[in-house]
């Protein structure tokens, strides 16, 4: 059974907002098969997950017992080699892929360098991109310091091909740990027709009393720029531990900071199979939404109206009938 959901009637419809999808003999990931580094991953051990990962895969870890019905998904660039962002895209737009699956996509742009605006235009161009992810140079710890260097986001070459993205119709898929979202904020601030939506709810890696406030502090200045919506999703942390309760209070306080009109479920599918299965994950969001009304803007609304997926985009039958590709 599905945690956290018991026998609630009529399945859940989700619009999953943050998956990835691979296949090894199809393009080039270094991180998952050149050198392997566990030690330098944030979930620590990710052996599982250097194999294909494909919509037979992704059925695999969503089907449940029923009580889910995932209607699309939005695929998250996966960091494919730097070379290939296009190949990607184009990758996922081939003919054949099941009725819902990647049907929005998060493409890859390396923002600051030469010929970063030719290649927006080109992800542009396909028809399901709906964003870009370019991570921009963070620090390791938040006692670090990365500001003014060369893609940080207070580079203004790195700032300015971020800027392109509005006027390609594109939004931006933040991803930064907690300690950079007050800096975030800023961004966020000073490009108000920038759509962003902000990844793994700010990565509250630090549950200690002072990590927590510091996360907090960022999420609220985020909150405060209405360009910004938040995804609830990965939730683990440093070596695979899932802290339950922990969790919950993450989900409830983001809630709270953000609104449900802001917030829009991902499993991040494969990696978060690292620490809790996709009905951990559903549950953990569903338990602090009783009010029908709400889950159904975060599990499904939000999302598709975020990333602009129709109706006649998604899944009839459901994904949990995708077959493998």
């Amino acid at each position: 059974m599905t945690r956290g959901l018991g026998s609630r009637g009529a399945p859940l419809a989700i619009v999953d907002a943050h998956h990835h999808l691979w296949r090894l003999d199809r393009g080039h990931y270094p991180w998952l098969q050149d050198a392997y580094q566990p030690a330098a991953f944030f979930l620590g051990d990710y052996h599982t997950l250097r194999q294909d990962y494909l919509p037979a895969q992704y059925r695999r870890d969503t089907q449940g017992d029923g009580h889910v019905t995932v209607l699309a998904t939005v695929h998250v660039e996966a960091e494919r080699d730097r070379g290939e962002a296009v190949a990607e895209t184009a990758w996922l737009h081939e003919p054949g892929w099941p009725q819902g699956m990647a049907a929005a996509v998060v493409a890859y742009a390396p923002f600051g360098t030469p010929g970063c605006a030719a290649l927006l235009a080109r992800q542009a161009s396909f028809a399901r991109v709906r964003g870009i992810r370019c991570k921009p140079l963070t620090a390791s710890t938040p006692d670090e310091s990365v500001a003014g260097k060369a893609g940080s986001m207070q580079d203004h070459a790195w700032l300015d091909d971020l800027a392109r993205l509005p006027r390609l119709g594109l939004s931006w898929d933040l991803r930064v740990p907690f300690w950079h979202l007050a800096e975030a904020a800023q961004v966020a601030a000073a490009l108000p027709d920038l759509r962003i939506a902000l990844n793994h709810t700010g990565l509250p890696l630090d549950r200690s009393d002072a990590g927590l406030a510091h996360w907090r502090r960022g999420m609220a200045a985020l909150a405060a720029c209405p360009n910004v919506m938040v995804k609830l999703s990965e939730f683990g942390l440093p070596g695979g531990r899932w802290d339950a309760a922990g969790n919950r209070r993450i989900v409830r306080e983001t809630l709270a900071i953000f609104g449900h009109e802001r917030a829009m479920f991902g499993s991040n599918l494969p990696v978060a199979s690292l620490s809790a299965s996709f009905g951990t994950v559903v549950g953990t969001v569903c338990e602090a939404l009783p009010d029908p009304a709400a889950r159904a803007r975060v599990l499904a609304e939000n999302a598709a109206r975020f990333y602009r997926i129709a109706r006649a985009d998604m899944a009839q039958p459901p994904v949990g009938h995708f077959g493998s590709r």
